[in-house]
C-alpha cells in the first residue's frame, strides 16, 4: 500500500497537520521538526503530490523561459542552466523560442501561455527601450539581456561595456594595435553589440589609438558564417594591411572569423590573435582553442530563477538588478 501522510506523522512523532505544514513549505515550523519530518518522508518514500500542493497555493509549479534562438550555443547553454536551477527548486521550465521577432516577443509577454506559468524569464532582441511600458506587472517577470531596462522588474545582465573594454585592453597588452571588431550592428544604440563596441572603443581611446572604421566588421544576426564573411570583407578591403587581432563580439563570430583566417593561410595566433565573448563550451574545443570573455551562465541562471521564485512566492520586495561578474579565459588563440 502507498505510504500516507499519517504514516509519516507516526514515524516522525508529530501530528498530520505538522507534516502538511512541512510538505507545503509553511514557514513557521522549527528546523528540528522540519528535518525530522523530511527524514521520515525519505525513509518511507512518501510521494508529495506537487500538483495538488501547487493548486492549493494557486500556482502551477512551472515557469516560462523566452529566448531568441536556441540554435545559438549561448542561449542553448543558458537554457540548460536555467532548467537545472529550476529543478533544484522543484520547478518545471516551459521554453519558448521567439526568433528575435517582435510579434513573437510581445506574444511571449502577453499571450495565453502566460496563464500556464507562474512567471517568465525573458530575453528580448527585437524589442527596445521604447517598449518598457509593455512589460507586464503580472505574472512576475525577470529580464535578461540589454535591450530593455526597467525599474519595475527584476533584471539579470552582463557588464558588457566593462567586459569588452577589458577584452580589448587584453589584446592591447599583447602588443596588438590593429584590432578588428567583428559583429557590429550598424546604427544600433542599445543591445549587446552596441555596448560591446562601446567598450572596444573606450579601450582604444584609453590607449590613445584612433578609431579606424575600416576595422569594423558589420553583420546581421550573429553566427559562424557571419563572422567568416565579415572578416573576409575586411581582409579584402583593408587599405592598411592585415589586422593583427580580432575581437568577435560573441564566440560564434570569433570562431567563424578564425576559420576564415586559417582558410586564407593566416596563422592564429602567430599572425593574428583572436578573442571571443561568452565562453561557450565550443571555445574549449575549437582549433586553436578560443580565448574568450567568460561569464558564468550557471550564476546568471541561478540569479534569474532565484529572483523569479522570490517574486512568485511573495518574498521579494523592490525589484533588483544583478550584474554578473566576468574574467578573461585565456587559451591558444591568443597564445595562452
Amino acid at each position: 500500500m502507498a505510504t500516507t501522510m499519517q504514516d509519516v506523522a507516526r514515524l516522525a512523532g508529530v501530528s498530520v497537520k505538522t507534516v502538511s505544514n512541512v510538505v507545503n513549505d509553511y514557514p513557521y515550523v522549527r528546523r528540528e521538526t522540519r528535518e525530522r519530518v523530511m527524514a521520515a518522508i525519505n525513509e518511507l518514500g512518501y510521494q508529495i503530490n506537487a500538483s495538488a500542493r501547487n493548486l492549493r497555493r494557486g500556482r502551477t509549479g512551472m515557469i516560462g523561459l523566452a529566448l531568441p534562438m536556441l540554435s545559438l550555443p549561448y542561449f542553448a547553454e543558458l537554457a540548460e542552466s536555467v532548467i537545472a536551477a529550476a529543478e533544484e527548486r522543484g520547478l518545471v521550465v516551459v521554453i519558448e523560442q521567439t526568433g528575435a521577432d517582435r510579434a513573437r516577443e510581445l506574444d511571449a509577454l502577453h499571450g495565453s501561455r502566460r496563464t500556464m506559468t507562474d512567471g517568465l524569464i525573458y530575453s528580448p532582441l527585437a524589442l527596445g527601450p521604447e517598449d518598457e511600458e509593455r512589460l507586464p506587472d503580472s505574472p512576475p517577470l525577470v529580464l535578461l539581456g540589454e535591450r530593455i531596462f526597467s525599474d519595475r522588474v527584476d533584471h539579470v545582465t552582463m557588464r558588457n561595456v566593462e567586459a569588452a573594454r577589458a577584452a580589448t585592453a587584453y589584446l592591447l597588452g599583447l602588443g596588438r594595435r590593429r584590432i578588428a571588431v567583428v559583429g557590429v550592428h550598424p546604427g544600433e544604440r542599445v543591445g549587446s553589440a552596441a555596448l560591446r563596441v562601446q567598450g572596444y572603443e573606450q579601450a582604444l581611446q584609453d590607449a590613445g589609438l584612433p578609431l579606424d572604421r575600416a576595422l569594423y566588421g558589420e553583420v546581421g544576426p550573429w553566427g559562424r558564417a557571419a563572422g567568416a564573411q565579415a572578416i573576409g570583407r575586411l581582409l579584402d578591403s583593408s587599405p592598411d594591411g592585415l589586422p593583427d587581432a580580432v575581437f568577435g563580439l560573441n564566440d560564434t563570430l570569433a570562431i567563424g572569423a578564425m576559420h576564415e583566417l586559417q582558410v586564407r593561410g593566416i596563422r592564429v595566433p602567430e599572425d593574428v590573435v583572436v578573442i571571443g565573448f561568452d565562453d561557450i563550451e565550443e571555445a574549449q574545443y575549437s582549433r586553436p582553442t578560443l580565448t574568450s570573455v567568460h561569464f558564468d551562465r550557471d550564476e546568471i541562471a541561478q540569479g534569474a530563477v532565484e529572483l523569479l521564485e522570490a517574486r512568485v512566492t511573495g518574498r521579494a520586495r523592490a525589484p533588483r538588478r544583478v550584474e554578473a561578474a566576468f574574467r578573461i579565459a585565456e587559451r591558444s588563440s591568443t597564445g595562452g
